[in-house]
């Protein structure tokens, strides 16, 4: 007995047969579980859902069934695999955070964004959305294969015959053996007019689809930050895509928070929450107060509220960078081409889709047209008995003479020369379409059938004519199912040229004296008409006003200067857009600024990426010691998010001035003790970045540097200086003899205790207004054309009166760069209502 049994034993090296054994069981993965066919962008359990669905009659204007009703249909029918995998697939196609455009349409508890599951299969129903039925048009066409199921019982489709790309706008996510696929969605409308353009041009590249495929879609919004990764996507079927959550800055009961109305895709909004509270226990983000939740039916809102001395934008960049406010989607683009897993790239994917649609309309107008053939055949055979009188009279005698419908058949196709088909259909003919009314339908019927046999001939032999279709139905379906993108582009975000992608539309910059910043369109200023009442200027808090304002385009930048020695770069379409009455965003909340620094000048400047414009400009800088520093503006040519050194600042000193200039230009510089000094900037050698400077002007002990102009036209240009106790005056340029830098310079003001120490220095012309803000307070307006121009020797006038205890805090010129869209009228309405009117005084 034993030597039987060893007779029939087979000896098989382990190594080859777990070899083989492995394989087969990965491919039977690949294939037939975690990859989607890239021609329906479904998995068999998504298409075998959708196809049971189909087969209950769970249309989407017929009534909902019972979750569990389905589950049991395709779990006995087509997918022998467990309820739990048929039903949370059928959960995950029916929640809107999860696909862009559902399939499935659930009523009951499908789970929430929070992780909350669904309930139980017995208690939710579910039924088809109007778009799933698309992806089912036609299956009962012979559009597509069938296969016999797993006990070979019934037949299953292999594939949809889907008009809707659902590939690319719902995209996919399944792991493999040995292999991934996680497959981004995008916008449906975007993709149609992709595809069209593909059929329109085969030969289209993948950028030139770019243009109408932005970057994914995703069902939760977010902002796709940076465009590198999107761009690779594209190309390669790889890449790695940052996510942001749509943020902005509120104000609630006077404190700054941050709220989140949008979170990257598929992030679990109670589990990040929750995560950024261990964050702030633990010590490791600082600046939030309190976390909420706000979120209803109405949409979502998450609130951090923020501690009274806290910078918002510091506070959202942390977030960014610790909590999932900020997440990455890592692409891998590979479905299963003609069976096979292939990485695709966009090109591919529209490739195939549109292959699969013209094979479907292809087998669809083959079946049209044989049925329409067997109709005609028929109608052929009716008109043969039924022609006159006389034909109709001898069916008629055949058929009752005859013993059984196979003699009665024989003998029709005897007399009028018929096939076995149209003797039957005549035998199954009823007695009320054997009348001459009859007969004329059926030659209309006939009629129409032959031009319907001539339409889809003219479809088959002609190529154009299909794709034509493709187009149509495509466009039929984006006017059905299209909608605008959720997902918004910051292509700012990446290392990608923006010049390409954002308007170098003309904007109006205006800066208050308190550090308020915001852009406005020109147009804003040019749709009043002169000579009108003016529009309500900035809102602004107490004391503020406008201090700068001038046109700039979106490319440009901007550069900020701190008195601790940093600078920042903004580019004018960076700087949040506002409406002529809003006040705008304080700049130390868009630029990553130490809590106890500020800014305290800034430089609009043309293109940095400008080689020759970069090398034939300088930054001069003023330190309050007299330190002053030219360098070349190239050295700021490079970007970075946390900004770079400018200067090194030595201790208990800080920067005052920063300025921009060609090289040929005078510069003066006054100390509070009342003495100025005029030089070339030639003197001024070029240094590098981190250098701290040389000395400008020579100071007393307990003297500082109050400020510093340049002076390009030494004609027009005249001196302002104004001391502490409100005393002041113009003076020639010309009047400041020309020095090396250096020196202790000349006397400017005459200070004595009436007069107060100097407190700035302003190069002006008759066009400019004066701000001064005194020390309680008030906030007073004048004009320079009110200043005559007079002696650098005299005393200089009183420009204001101050109360015995009052001092002025700060003079600011308004400065308006002169530009052909933008003039002092501007500056006026915008100032008009800036300042509180209580704290503007223009008799004092």
């Amino acid at each position: 007995m034993i030597e039987d049994i060893n007779e029939n034993l087979i000896p098989i090296n382990i190594e080859d047969e777990m070899k083989s054994a492995y394989i087969d069981y990965s491919m039977s993965v690949i294939v037939s579980r975690a990859l989607p066919d890239i021609r329906d962008g479904l998995k068999p359990v998504h298409r075998r859902v959708l196809y049971g669905m189909y087969d209950l009659g769970l249309f989407s204007n017929r009534a909902y069934k019972k979750s569990a009703r389905l589950v049991g249909e395709v779990l006995g029918k087509y997918h022998p695999h467990g309820d739990s995998s048929v039903y949370d697939t059928m959960v995950r196609m029916a929640q809107e955070w999860s696909m862009r455009y559902q399939l499935v349409d659930g009523q009951g508890n499908f789970g929430s964004i929070d992780g909350d599951p669904p309930a139980a299969m017995r208690y939710t129903e579910a039924r088809m959305r109007k778009i799933s039925e698309a992806m089912l048009t036609d299956i009962d066409k012979e559009t597509v294969d069938h296969q016999l199921n797993f006990d070979d019982t019934l037949m299953e489709p292999t594939v949809l015959p889907t008009r809707i790309p659902n590939l690319l706008v719902n995209g996919a996510a399944g792991i493999a053996v040995g292999m991934a696929t996680n497959m981004a969605p995008h916008n449906l409308s975007e993709v149609i007019d992709g595809i069209n353009a593909y059929i329109d041009d085969n030969e289209i590249s993948i950028d030139g689809l770019m243009e109408y495929i932005k970057a994914p879609d995703f069902p939760t919004g977010g902002i796709v930050y940076g465009y590198n990764g999107v761009k690779e996507a594209f190309e390669t079927g790889r890449g790695r895509i940052i996510l942001r959550a749509k943020t902005r800055f509120e104000e609630i009961n006077g404190r700054d928070a941050i709220i989140v109305d949008e979170i990257p895709y598929q992030v679990n909004k109670a589990n990040m929450i929750k995560a950024t509270a261990d964050l702030i226990k633990e010590g490791k983000m600082e600046g939030i107060s309190e976390i909420r939740d706000e979120s209803d039916r109405k949409g979502m809102r998450i609130v951090y509220l923020l501690k009274t001395d806290a910078i918002p934008n510091i506070v959202l960049n942390k977030l960014f960078k610790y909590t999932q406010l900020q997440t990455s989607f890592s692409v891998n683009n590979i479905a299963l081409v003609n069976g096979r897993p292939e990485q695709v790239n966009l090109k591919d994917l529209i490739k195939h889709f549109v292959n699969h649609r013209h094979e479907v309309i292809v087998r669809r107008t083959e079946y049209e047209l044989r049925k329409a053939r067997e109709k005609a055949h028929i109608l052929e055979g009716f008109m043969k008995v039924i022609a006159t009188e006389d034909t109709l009279d001898r069916a008629i005698a055949i058929i009752r003479h005859s013993e059984n419908p196979n003699v009665a058949k024989d003998g029709l196709m005897k007399e009028f020369e018929l096939t076995e088909i149209q003797a039957q259909a005549i035998l199954d003919l009823r007695l009320a379409r054997l009348t001459g009314m009859e007969l004329e339908k059926i030659k209309e019927e006939y009629e129409a059938i032959m031009a319907e046999i001539e339409r889809l001939e003219g479809i088959l032999a002609n190529a154009d004519q299909r794709f034509a279709i493709i187009k149509e139905e495509l466009i039929e379906i984006k006017e059905k199912f299209g909608d605008e993108r959720r997902t918004s582009i910051n292509y700012a975000g990446g290392e990608m040229s923006i010049e390409d992608i954002i308007p170098d539309e003309k904007m109006v910059l205006t800066i208050s004296h308190l550090g308020y910043i915001k852009r406005t369109p020109l147009s804003e200023y040019k749709a009043q008409s002169r000579g009108g009442v003016g529009n309500r200027g900035a809102t602004s808090r107490d004391g503020d006003f406008l201090e700068y304002m001038v046109v700039a385009s979106n490319h440009q930048y901007m550069l900020f200067f701190t008195e601790k020695g940093k600078c920042f770069w903004l580019r004018v379409f960076e700087i949040p857009e506002g409406s002529k009455t809003s006040k705008g965003r304080a700049i130390q909340n868009l630029i990553a600024i130490e809590p106890d620094d500020r800014v305290r000048a800034y430089i609009r400047t043309h293109d940095l990426m400008d080689e020759e414009y970069v090398k034939s400009r300088f930054v001069v800088m003023l330190t309050k010691e007299g330190q002053i520093k030219k360098t070349s503006l190239e050295a700021y040519s490079r970007p970075r998010a946390n900004g770079i050194n400018a200067i090194s600042i030595r201790e208990n000193d800080e920067l005052l001035e920063a300025k921009l200039t060609d090289g040929n230009n005078q510069i003066m510089i006054a100390a509070k003790g009342g003495k100025a000094i005029r030089f070339h900037e030639s003197n001024v050698r070029a240094m590098g970045r981190t250098a701290s400077g040389v000395r400008g002007i020579r100071l007393d002990k307990k003297d500082e540097a109050i400020g510093m102009v340049i002076v390009a036209d030494t004609t027009n240009d005249t001196i302002l200086v104004v001391s502490e106790k409100g005393y002041g005056k113009r003076t020639d340029v010309e009047d400041y003899r020309e020095t090396n830098r250096g020196g202790k310079g000349v006397i400017t003001l005459n200070i004595t205790e009436k007069t107060g120490n100097l407190i700035a220095l302003k190069n002006v012309t008759d066009e400019n207004d004066l701000m001064i803000i005194n020390k309680s307070g008030v906030t007073i307006r004048t004009s320079v054309s009110a200043l005559r121009v007079m002696g650098r020797a005299t005393q200089g006038v009183k420009l204001i009166n101050l109360k015995s205890d009052d001092e002025i805090a700060a003079v600011a010129k308004v400065e308006i760069e002169h530009n052909e869209d933008l003039n002092e009228e501007d500056l006026n309405e915008e100032n008009e209502n800036s300042i509180k009117s209580d704290n503007f005084n223009e008799e004092e």
